[in-house]
């Protein structure tokens, strides 16, 4: 399975209003943190997150987390050594 690219380290918390948004999974989206197409011909795609009332959100920067498209804190560890 292909890594995903680190779009930034930290998550991009936004206020969102109701309605579909779709996540870059893959980080080459030149409109992040929403998908534009990059993915096309990856193991990528985009990830569909539905808001029904207007909040607050923090969405994965780093596409690493196990919690797609919300941050998870993933970004604390990626790209560290282990040694």
């Amino acid at each position: 399975m292909s890594h995903p690219v680190i779009a930034q380290r930290f998550p991009y918390v936004l206020e969102l209003e109701p309605g579909n948004y779709f996540w870059c999974a893959c980080g080459k989206s030149a409109n992040q943190p929403y998908c534009d197409g990059s993915h096309k011909g990856s193991d990528f795609r985009p990830v569909l997150l539905e808001v029904t009332e207007s909040r607050r959100v923090a969405l994965c920067g780093c596409k690493h987390t196990g919690s797609q498209p919300l941050c998870d804190g993933s970004h604390k560890d990626v790209g560290q050594s282990s040694g």
